[in-house]
């Protein structure tokens, strides 16, 4: 009798009440035609219909839509994410279920697989206004659906899609508004920046048209053809850049922000209004505190720079070891130079794009010569070469034209690594060329990055104390079968292992990271995770923005559709 009036008890208080789970799509729950035709009347577009963008080539016998455009631009980060229901990396449209049984849809359709949704949201709103956004966010959170928020597409995490849930699609928001004396709302007439407002759905690209045609600079994401968006992921993560070294990451540049929250309110944040917010957003992590509207960066001058390109295949392991022993010592000097860059190093070889921002070219070349003297000694085909631009806009257009660079398979690990590491050269070498598929070491902090209180946004406090972002990974074909991708994954997930050995405790970059992270919360967020988690429940008391490894997502399950506690 005690047992029985024991349970009843636990009952009656909730313990062993069932849980509360989204809302997706099949459940009873999920919202009926007559819900949509009252969302469809608030909205300035019809309704999207996500499918993967593979799905015009079938059936293999008859294609349903133009399986050629599909072919011939699968690669392309621009045409991707102008797909509502195209991820960059295909592993983020592709649903595993616990049995093995792989849901996707390949675009290779001589290997046999039907065509599936995989975790592509089968329905959402294509936003072009606040409104749209604002309407859309209280559909979801009347019916407690899982919500999904998509820009470009470029996640490593997976943030862009979930399987059975909602989307809101802000790509088309491209608006660009350039004022060269900008006042950030509530603030004084006096303070005034030379500014660049970007809608949420502006890419790279567009804002570094919009920023050459004034006359100025901006500081953003670098990649092939530009196609990652400037007002989403990237900014709430960090926001790293080749040029953060010398103007400050994507945060350090931000002056307003702004964003739907889970209220369906409109708001502004900068230091002056919401600086909770403001402070959160930098660094916090995308769609996790409400979906941006718009973003205003500070722009910069024009300057000169001088681009550093040197390459090669080693001739033998104490090659490879020479010559990345003396890169490991001449990192720290990059760094003090403001330099920035990108470069990939394994057994194999070397690979760098550098740039010097207003920089002498007979002192960028005395820099590099004791480094380029090496790598000629231990390469036969070393290339190395220094090149003069007149500014930004002419070096992004020569480096980096627009070309294939997504529609892989892709999962990554990533450490911020610390000045202090570089002391022991020897050690750190014998790391980086431990690396199956070799180690990316990204040279965008360091510089004005560590120069920048620690404590002035919401970004972890390890990025002020890294000398190199760092990253590993590794690929895989289409149509790879379940059980080789699980011997990868538990690869990247040693990887990852190495990487926290490095730097023990250390911190990542939330937007280029593992999926497999044991500590998330400390890893990316640092001892600034309470405090973020307090604003955002005070901006999303539910929980209806959620992510995965974002802040607040311990509080549920790992398909993010049920919380624990």
């Amino acid at each position: 009798m005690k047992t029985f009036w024991w349970i009843a008890s636990l009952a009656t208080t909730g313990v062993l009440s069932k849980p509360r789970c989204r809302c997706l799509y099949d459940d009873p729950c999920w919202p009926n035609d007559s819900d949509f035709s009252q969302l469809q009347s608030k909205l300035s577009q019809q309704l999207i219909s996500p499918v993967p963008p593979e799905s015009a080539c079938y059936p293999a016998s008859n294609p349903s839509g133009n399986c050629t455009d599909v072919e011939l631009n699968t690669s392309n980060g621009r045409w991707r994410s102008d797909q509502a229901g195209s991820m960059q990396s295909p592993n983020f449209e592709t649903f595993i279920f616990p049995n093995g049984t792989i849901e996707a849809c390949f675009l290779n359709t001589s290997l046999g697989f039907p065509c599936g949704q995989g975790i592509v949201p089968p329905i959402g709103v294509d936003a072009r206004t606040v409104e749209d956004i604002q309407a859309g966010v209280a559909f979801a959170a009347k019916h407690d659906l899982r919500l999904v928020v998509k820009n470009t597409g470029h996640d490593f995490l997976g943030r862009s899609s979930a399987r059975d849930a909602f989307m809101i699609w802000t790509h088309h928001l491209k608006n660009i508004t350039y004022n060269p004396n900008f006042v950030p709302e509530g603030a004084s007439e006096s303070e005034t920046y030379n500014a660049l407002t970007l809608q949420s759905g502006v890419q790279w690209f567009e804002a570094y048209d919009a920023a050459q045609a004034n006359g100025r600079t901006i500081v953003g994401g670098l990649t092939a053809g530009g196609s990652v968006g400037a007002a989403g992921g990237w900014i709430s993560g960090g926001g790293h850049s080749a040029f953060a070294p010398r103007h400050g990451l994507g945060v350090d540049n931000v002056v307003q922000f702004t964003m739907v929250v889970a209220s369906g309110e409109h708001l502004t944040a900068n230091t002056h209004i919401n600086s909770d917010l403001f402070w959160a957003v930098r660094g916090g992590g995308g769609g996790t505190f409400g979906i941006l509207t718009s973003v205003t960066y500070r722009t910069h001058e024009i300057t000169p720079l001088i681009s550093i390109i040197f390459s090669g295949n080693f001739s033998s392991p104490a090659a490879a070891k020479d010559v990345v022993s003396k890169f490991v010592k001449f990192c720290p000097n990059i760094s003090d130079l403001e330099w920035g860059g990108y470069t990939t190093l394994s057994n194999a070889g070397i690979s760098s794009l550098m740039v010097a921002p207003n920089a002498s070219w007979a002192d960028v070349n005395a820099t590099m010569d004791p480094l380029f003297n090496a790598l000629h000694n231990a390469s036969a085909d070393a290339i190395t070469l220094t090149t003069p631009f007149d500014g930004f806009f002419s070096w992004y257009q020569a480096i980096f034209p627009s070309g294939g660079q997504v529609g892989v398979n892709t999962e990554l690990s990533s450490r911020l690594i610390p000045r202090e590491t570089f002391a022991d050269s020897e050690h750190l070498t014998e790391v980086l060329l431990s690396f199956q598929d070799g180690i990316m070491m990204n040279h965008v902090v360091g510089g004005k990055v560590s120069r920048i209180d620690p404590d002035s946004a919401g970004l972890n406090p390890a990025w002020r104390k890294a000398l190199i972002h760092a990253i590993t990974g590794g690929t895989w074909p289409e149509g790879t079968p379940v059980e080789e991708i699980r011997t990868l994954q538990q690869r990247f997930r040693d990887e990852l292992s190495v990487l926290e050995s490095l730097v023990p405790g250390g911190g990542a970059y939330f937007n280029e990271a593992s999926l497999y992270e044991p500590n998330p919360q400390h890893t990316f967020f640092g001892d600034h995770y309470e405090r973020l988690k307090s604003i955002k429940d005070k901006y999303d008391p539910s929980g209806l923005f959620i992510v995965v490894e974002g802040v607040g997502s311990e509080r549920w399950d790992s398909s993010l559709n049920c919380m624990l506690y």
